[in-house]
């Protein structure tokens, strides 16, 4: 019995059908692998086929088992389209010619023309590593491209283990100006306010070339090749390095579930069958999407799939994958319209045992390329297993996507009074999870046209009048409230990693709307501003410095290293919900007009508690109502069990417990500000260059010590009111 069944009742019912999907991966594995074979030694299509530099000119190789003749034309001979043949080298399809140095060379154009009975079509190489449109007939071709001089990487041994804090992002639509934006500007421009922020890992949409821009780069056409639009592949991989330089994991969105339709510029009947990539009938098609689906119980299809992974990790150094329509995959009918509500919906006829396999096969690949690679299932449908460990008879991911998070958000605003929010089903959604989960409030599918920016869904077009500073509305005051609750309880109960989508963080209005003929191929929604965090007088850097602060306190906490939060309270009637982790507590207060004065939260530590975080702060667009001092849970004689606070309306709060401190050296002043004769003061270590206030032997402050200055003040809440922020490490 597998481990997967072992622990958990409700499979045992199912343990034939997991039986069967082991036994198909190891059938599978047999097949590819006979004996002694590794998967990292089988999945080298890429340094087979295609283009490859010899010594003295090129080798060009082709899989089309149904052709009946291949031949390749292009800029070398006028375009003629049978002059120059490839030879048929065994039953298994592959084709080849070699090509005298002069006669192609590296930006060569070219194409493959297949012939299948008198037909002859016209395709790009399968194996093409840059694609490019004409911009006057919009026609592809493909580049020669070889990577044999290498690009000059620097981030040997680059890899870290840390808890995921995702950056989604689309390297098109990263810059401001109406336009596509490039891997040198992405590189150059949007990584450094990624570092800013404080994410440690990116997850880059569309690289995969694709025919439409407007399909988020969902519809691939060419899997081998980095899309042309944002550059070269240099210009890609100087990302990467930069990135790495950065300490900052690359992850690659990868579309495997699917592929475009076109046949000129994608793999679709490229040796003139349905059945050399894809089912052959209804089962090959995607009623919703209108694309192909793979036939993953093809050994060949699996190697190409796999050699793909294998290509993104060594030639790109991406450091793992978010697998795109997971749920698609895994079902004949691909989850449309099925609520996944029972077991028996996870192990059926419907389920599609070959895509598990793949996944499996995939997923082994990826560990034996990179052990510290990650992978990230897009599932919605919750199948059991999926972040399990094959041999325990899951599919071996390490994270799946908390998809029914969003859902819930969007639900509860659109539908529901804030007064009538169900706490409990808030944090049963939060918390309900077996696998590794990337909890997150918005990805970009909450704003494809059609749909709204979560800010943008609270706000309205009171954004564009009402986001100054010192303007306080209604509308506007609940909307930045709301923004700041939601992200701060999703991303610390809701997971074992946390995923914000480009701009988001700062409250981007709108929506998303890639440039077509319907909107009159228009940019204005196909675009980050960044002018509008970068603005002094908008609440937009307001929103910008929680979040800057939510993932600092993630991060110098190791708060997602614990597994769960443990909840300490929760009051439907008050909305008070209340949770401990990683020796944090978090205190919300969804209530829209409520405020509770002295309220009693359980703790597990009786002594005094910090507040280091307030969604309430001024720096943060609140009004400064919560006391940032210390609030004991102490009671004489007893072993305190609750802190006693004052929880405004539409706050949350973030607490630490405090120990009686060690002495310490204080730092030696630079300069000092001392108040007026007769005031108690607190001893502080002021940083200028963050903005933040220390106690006297904080590590952190005597890491950047030339920034720093001691100074005495009245209280710490003077300093906040100047624009400054605690240390979240030492508890100042």
């Amino acid at each position: 019995m597998y481990k997967i069944v072992k622990d958990d009742p409700y499979l045992q019912p199912f343990e034939a059908h997991i039986n069967k999907r082991m036994e198909n991966y190891d059938r599978m594995h047999r097949r590819l692998l006979g004996k002694g074979l590794t998967l990292n030694e089988f999945a080298n299509g890429h340094d087979y086929y295609g283009f490859h530099q010899l010594h003295d000119g090129w080798v060009y190789r082709e899989w089309a088992p149904a052709a009946d003749g291949v031949y390749l034309t292009g800029d070398f001979n006028g375009w003629n389209k049978t002059a120059c043949p490839l030879t048929r080298l065994n039953a298994n399809g592959d084709w080849e010619v070699t090509l005298p140095g002069d006669l192609i060379s590296i930006g060569s154009r070219v194409k493959t023309i297949v012939k299948n009975g008198e037909r002859l079509t016209e395709h790009l190489p399968l194996y093409t590593r840059r694609a490019v449109q004409d911009p006057v007939t919009m026609q592809w071709c493909c580049e020669v491209y070889d990577d044999r001089d290498g690009y000059a990487w620097t981030d040997t041994g680059f890899y870290s283990d840390d808890p995921l804090l995702i950056y989604e992002a689309h390297v098109g639509m990263a810059q401001e100006e109406p336009r596509i934006g490039s891997y040198r500007e992405f590189a150059d421009l949007t990584l450094p306010r990624i570092l800013k922020a404080g994410y440690n890992a990116i997850q880059l949409m569309a690289i995969m070339e694709h025919p439409f821009y407007g399909s988020f780069g969902y519809q691939v056409s060419n899997f081998f090749a980095a899309c042309s639009r944002y550059g070269t592949p240099d210009d890609l991989k100087y990302l990467i390095n930069k990135a790495h330089s950065l300490g900052i994991r690359v992850l690659l969105d990868v579309v495997h579930s699917h592929a475009v339709k076109n046949t000129q510029e994608g793999i679709n009947l490229f040796d003139g069958t349905v059945y050399q990539f894809f089912h052959d009938g209804p089962r090959g098609e995607h009623s919703a999407w209108g694309t192909k689906c793979f036939n993953y119980g093809n050994g060949n299809v699996v190697h190409f799939l796999l050699s793909n992974l294998k290509f993104w990790m060594q030639e790109y150094h991406f450091d793992g994958f978010r697998f795109d329509g997971v749920t698609s995959m895994l079902y004949l009918h691909h989850g449309l319209g099925v609520n996944f509500d029972a077991p028996e919906k996870y192990f059926s006829d419907a389920t599609d045992t070959d895509a598990i396999t793949y996944l499996q096969l995939a997923n082994e690949l990826i560990r034996q390329v990179n052990p510290h690679a990650v992978t990230i299932a897009e599932d919605m449908s919750g199948m059991p297993g999926m972040t399990a460990p094959i041999a325990d008879g899951g599919i071996g991911f390490d994270y799946r996507l908390a998809m029914g998070l969003p859902d819930m958000w969007i639900r509860y605003v659109k539908t529901m009074r804030d007064e009538d929010w169900y706490l409990g089903k808030i944090w049963q959604e939060l918390t309900f999870r077996t696998a590794g989960t990337i909890a997150y409030l918005e990805s970009h599918d909450q704003a494809l046209v059609g749909d709204q920016t979560m800010m943008f869904r609270l706000a309205g077009a009171d954004m564009y009048t009402d986001m100054v500073e010192t303007t306080h509305t209604n509308t506007i005051d609940r909307a930045v409230a709301l923004h700041k609750l939601m992200r701060l309880v999703t991303a610390c109960a809701g997971g074992d990693g946390y995923l914000n989508f480009m701009g988001n963080e700062f409250g981007h209005p709108e929506w998303i709307d890639f440039p077509r003929p319907e909107n009159n191929s228009s940019f204005q929604y196909c675009r980050r501003q960044w002018s509008l965090v970068d603005n002094p007088f908008l609440k937009y850097k307001l929103l910008n410095a929680f979040d800057h602060d939510m993932i600092s306190l993630i991060r110098e906490s190791g708060l997602l290293k614990q597994k769960y939060p443990d909840l300490k309270w929760i009051h439907e009637q008050d909305k008070i919900l209340a949770f401990e982790r990683a020796g944090l507590l978090f205190v919300f207060n969804f209530h829209p007009n409520r405020a509770y004065e002295g309220y009693p939260v359980p703790v597990t530590v009786g002594t005094d508690y910090q507040v280091i975080m307030s969604s309430d702060d001024l720096c943060y667009g609140g009004f400064g109502r919560v006391d940032h001092g210390l609030h004991s849970a102490m009671t004489p004689g007893l072993i305190g069990s609750h802190v006693r606070l004052y929880l405004p309306p539409r706050t949350a709060v973030v607490l630490k417990s405090v120990f009686p401190a060690s002495p310490a050296s204080p730092m030696p002043a630079a300069a000092s500000e001392t108040p007026a004769t007769g005031s108690v003061t607190e001893t502080y270590i002021l940083n200028s260059s963050s903005k933040k206030f220390h106690r006297p032997g904080c590590r952190v402050a005597s890491a950047i010590r030339p920034n720093c200055r001691l100074i005495s003040t009245e209280s710490r809440e003077a300093l906040i009111r100047k624009g400054y922020r605690p240390c979240r490490l030492c508890g100042s």
